[in-house]
C-alpha cells in the first residue's frame, strides 16, 4: 500500500534539526602591554616575578627578541651566551650598544635577547632595533633622540626573490645574437 506524501508527514514526529549557536567573537586587536612581567627563578630555586620590557627588533630575515630588566646584575646575554663571546667583533658591539650610549643608559638594565635568523650583521642590526623599541617602552622621552638617530626604523631591505626565467633575481641570461 503506497501512502501519499502527505500521510507520511503526519506519521512522523515534528522534530526541529539541531543547529549549533554561533558565538560570533568580538574582534579586538591584541594590545601588548608595556610592561610584561615574567616568572624567573633565583638562585635558591624560588619563583619570583621580575619586571622587564619586551620588544621584538628585526631586520631582513633576523629577529631579535629583547628584555630590559631594571633589576638584577648588569649583564647582557645574547642566546644564554655572554654578549661578547656571541658577537665577536668591535663594530657588532658599537653598532648593539648605540642606543644605550645614545641614552647613557649602558649599565642601566640587564638585557637577555634572543636572535635567530639572517647572518650575524643582520643579528646585530635586529638586535639594536630591539633594544630601542625596548626604551622607548621603558621611557617614552627617549623615543624623539632615538628615531632622529635613525634607531627605530626598521630597515626593510630584504633580498629579492629569483624569478622565472631568470639566474637571480634580475640577472637575464646572457643574449648571443646568433
Amino acid at each position: 500500500m503506497a501512502e501519499t506524501k502527505e500521510e507520511q508527514k503526519e506519521k512522523t514526529p515534528a522534530v526541529k534539526p539541531a543547529v549549533a549557536k554561533k558565538t560570533v567573537a568580538a574582534k579586538t586587536p591584541a594590545v601588548k602591554p608595556a610592561v610584561a612581567v615574567g616568572v624567573e627563578a633565583d638562585a635558591a630555586g624560588k619563583k619570583k616575578a621580575d619586571k622587564y620590557y619586551e620588544a621584538v627588533g628585526r631586520r631582513k630575515t633576523a629577529t631579535a627578541r629583547v628584555r630590559l630588566y631594571t633589576k638584577g646584575d648588569k649583564v647582557f646575554s645574547v642566546n644564554e651566551k655572554p654578549f661578547e663571546d656571541y658577537f665577536k667583533g668591535v663594530e657588532f658591539k658599537t653598532v648593539i650598544e648605540a642606543p644605550l650610549v645614545k641614552m647613557n643608559c649602558t649599565e642601566r638594565f640587564r638585557i637577555t635577547a634572543r636572535v635567530k635568523g639572517g647572518g650575524i650583521n643582520a643579528q646585530s642590526e635586529a638586535l639594536r632595533h630591539g633594544i630601542t623599541r625596548a626604551l622607548v617602552l621603558f621611557n617614552a622621552d627617549f623615543k624623539k633622540r632615538l628615531k632622529k638617530s635613525g634607531y627605530l626604523t626598521r630597515d626593510p631591505r630584504m633580498k629579492e626573490r629569483k624569478k622565472p626565467g631568470l639566474k637571480k633575481a634580475r640577472r637575464a641570461p646572457q643574449w648571443a645574437k646568433r
